[in-house]
């Protein structure tokens, strides 16, 4: 995607010969968009046409950047003081589903995995694996954007 505006905030997975194999080509693959439309959450790069979501700016009430605690639902040989970053949108009642590696996760799936998660925010959220997230500049976009919006950080609560 070309940037229309200054502020438009884009990140990128890293490219990996795995993108050759499930037919992504060598392609820069967008994993997070905060735009003038809104938010694009990337799909993972195995099954990114399927999995990519948008998130129009009106669906949207706040960005979130959270922390999976592996310890909650993983099996016994993850180590427990494993985290996962993620970033996500809380969307308004009534938007419509999202598609994503999460989209069938039902809501007692999700209390298990991330207690202190929202079900419909851990549906609308995507890890941040193999790509970078700038904080600073994802609230320099959404102040640009949709500045009535807040972004939440809340990576070391739960």
């Amino acid at each position: 995607m070309v940037d229309s505006h200054p502020s438009t905030y884009e990140a990128h997975y890293t490219r990996t010969p795995f993108q050759l194999m499930f037919g992504q080509g060598w392609k820069r693959l967008v994993a997070f968009r905060v735009d003038d439309k809104g938010v694009t959450l990337g799909g993972a790069p195995a099954r990114y046409l399927s999995q990519t979501a948008f998130v129009p700016w009106g669906d949207i009430t706040s960005v979130v950047i959270w922390q999976w605690h592996l310890k909650h639902g993983a099996p016994s040989w993850v180590p427990a003081d494993q985290t996962r970053d993620y970033i996500g949108v809380s969307r308004s009642p009534g938007a419509p589903p999202l598609p994503g590696p999460n989209s069938t996760l039902q809501s007692e799936q999700a209390k298990k995995q991330a207690p202190h998660i929202d079900h419909q925010l851990f549906l609308a959220s995507r890890p941040i694996i193999a790509w970078h997230l700038d904080p600073d500049r994802l609230r320099t976009a959404v102040a640009a954007f949709a500045p009535h919006l807040p972004v939440h950080d809340i990576r070391h609560i739960g």
